[in-house]
């Protein structure tokens, strides 16, 4: 794989079981690509790994007075020079390739990944957690997947030096041989508290950049009630944890370092005492001796990629394990079905949605609201109604690897069958089709920046166009506020530009225009989580009539709590303890369900057991609250 030939068509599926496997898996990638790098590698240190002999044949031509020896040995250095160049540029040219490769493919599975999950991905793992994973943990992973063949390679010569002596000159030879290794493998003891740092500084590093992507992405809301200066103060120390943290960390390896320079050091000296004394006693000739220290010299280059292999690898093995978390986690346990098993095909226009798991039933073609009394019992059923709800695969989060069993009021996730379109599980589906059908508008959407009619280019059966959906969402204002915040010259609302996330706008703006964009697309069935959560109520009473009437035949599903859309839903179902608990139209409910009318009405216990109450029961208890009080 060459630069140009990026993006992979297909980057693959990978070992996410843990860091190390992924790291495996990321290698058998690249192995054409490794296989090159080494060989060029190879040519590179062997020119390198050949010069001190070179350097010793010609002083012995020189010593012995041997032009015509002295010519040959001219023009091995050439051709070792030429060696060396060429394989140092090639070498850094494949090794690059190699990195910029690997990332490129880890990022692509993240995109992948990412596009699979849509925003169910943040519910599981921190927003500042995934852009770290992005970024900066690719750019280690290739690091390591780089490194990796400059290694292999500077082995290769260092094999070769120490070989060559044993050969060239075996009484020096046999010195080299005893103190590379010694030198090579002196700071492995230190690798694993080195390491502990690193992981250390990378977990204080995460939180600081997960605090400050949360920062930003509430900074509307930490104006209005002064928090900057909290906030800010928080991620001061922060930044200090991660300072001290990274001091420690660098300290460590600056004892590495060290001893990779000491150590070399003390061989070279031991390696020239010893050597001239063999020179004096005349057992070994002074090219001999000129081999050894060049060769000993040299060697102190291909040592350095030890301690860079240690240090890619060390920096690499918590990230590609950040990276393998977010790629095992998977939308239910049925996409880990066998490959053999075939995709349903796609359910008949026109059926029914329905949930086994807690009994909820959206007829098609009604407007179905469903009342939860958990705000996070609603977003997870929003979830599985589109078919997203996630397992998690990695242990870290769950202490066992389990979900939660208990959370959604019944069976734990992986024993809960999967969500029905006409007697299909959407889950058997694939997941283009399964988004094709259903489209689910979570409480808190996100405005991608852009103009407007870039907003609204999106999959859609276009029998809605952007000026209904506007219009069904109330959007008016918000046209306005984007023409006036718009650079001369542009009267056309569609061409206004909508800044990242909307943050030029109200929260009831970006909520507005979400749901204009959900009515685009106009799905078979759509599944809205709290709509209008964000706007007053004389607003939030015409978007209930907009819906009801743009979506007039279609399947919609509305999570929400509001008598104003309760009021216009065909069918309104409570649900209570993760089960269907009453199902009925708004004000049927208000009058038989007690435990609807406290979730709607927001009464107290002591406002529904008053309520519960005849005249004569209601004035005694009215007596009493008088004379208590």
């Amino acid at each position: 794989m060459q630069i140009s030939d990026l993006p992979y068509p297909d980057p693959g599926v990978p070992d996410a079981r843990s860091g190390p496997r992924f790291l495996l898996w990321l290698g058998r990638g690249q192995l054409g690509g490794q296989v090159k790098s080494l060989c060029w590698g190879m040519l590179h240190f062997g020119g390198v790994a050949g010069l001190p002999y070179a350097v010793g044949l010609g002083v012995d031509a020189v010593v012995d007075r041997e032009a015509n020896r002295l010519l040959l040995v001219g023009g091995l250095l050439v051709l070792i020079g030429v060696a060396i160049s060429v394989g140092d540029a090639m070498l850094h040219r494949t090794a690059v390739t190699n990195w910029i490769t690997a990332a490129a493919r880890v990022q692509q599975l993240l995109a992948r990944k990412t596009a699979e999950l849509g925003s169910a991905l943040t519910r599981r793992v921190a927003a500042g957690e995934v852009v770290a994973v992005s970024t900066g943990d690719v750019e280690k992973i290739g690091w390591f997947v780089e490194a990796v063949s400059r290694f292999l390679a500077a082995v290769f010569s260092v094999v070769l030096v120490c070989v060559g002596l044993l050969f060239y000159a075996p009484e020096l030879g046999v010195v080299v041989s005893i103190g590379v290794p010694v030198v090579a493998l002196a700071s492995l003891p230190l690798l694993p508290r080195a390491t502990r740092r690193a992981d250390i500084q990378r977990e204080k590093a995460g939180k600081a950049t997960e605090l400050a992507s949360d920062t930003v992405a509430g900074l509307r809301v930490l104006r209005g009630i002064g928090g900057e200066e909290l906030f800010l103060g928080r991620y001061r120390e922060a930044s200090q944890e991660v300072r001290t943290a990274a001091v420690r960390s660098a300290r460590m390896w600056a004892l590495i370092s060290a001893i990779q320079v000491v150590l070399p050091g003390l061989l070279l000296i031991t390696v020239v005492w010893y050597g001239a004394s063999l020179a004096l006693d005349g057992r070994i000739a002074v090219g001999e001796l000129v081999a050894a220290f060049s060769a000993v010299a040299t060697l102190l280059y291909p040592l350095r990629h030890f301690e860079e292999i240690a240090m890619a690898y060390s920096f690499s093995r918590p990230s590609a394990k950040r990276a393998a978390r977010v790629l095992s986690l998977t939308r239910t346990d049925a996409a880990e079905r066998p490959a053999q098993v075939a995709p349903a095909e796609e359910p008949a226009a026109g059926g029914d949605l329905y949930d086994p798991r807690t009994g909820l039933l959206a007829p098609a073609g009604r407007f179905t609201a469903v009342v939860c009394g958990d705000p996070d019992l609603a977003g997870r059923l929003a979830e599985r109604l589109g078919g997203h709800a996630m397992e998690e695969q990695d242990a870290d989060r769950g202490g066992d690897g389990d979900v939660d069993r208990d959370r959604d009021g019944g069976q734990g996730a992986k024993d809960a069958p999967s969500v029905l379109l006409g007697g299909v599980a959407l889950d058997d589906l694939e997941l283009d089709t399964a988004r094709r059908l259903v489209l689910v508008q979570d409480k808190d959407p996100v405005l991608l920046s852009g103009t407007l009619r870039e907003l609204f280019d999106v999959p859609a059966s276009g029998a809605v166009g952007p000026g209904a959906a506007l219009a069904a969402a109330q959007c008016a204002d918000v046209l306005d506020a984007l023409l006036q915040s718009a650079p001369d010259g542009v009267d056309d609302p569609m061409e206004a530009r909508i800044t990242e996330r909307g943050r030029s706008l109200s929260g009831g703006q970006r909520q507005r225009l979400a749901l204009a964009r959900s009515l685009v697309t106009d799905p078979e069935v759509l599944v809205l989580d709290e709509p209008t959560s964000a706007v007053d109520s004389h607003t939030e009473a015409r978007i209930a009539d907009g819906i009801a009437d743009l979506r007039a035949g279609r399947t919609t599903v509305v999570l929400a709590s509001s008598p104003l859309l309760l009021d216009r839903a065909d069918r309104v179902v409570l649900i209570d303890d993760g089960t269907v608990a009453a199902v009925g139209t708004h004000r049927e409910l208000l009058h038989r369900e007690p435990l609807y009318r406290a979730v709607v009405t927001r009464e107290t216990d002591e406002e529904q057991r008053l309520a519960g109450l005849g005249l004569t029961e209601l004035e005694e208890a009215l007596t009493e609250i008088e004379e208590s009080a």
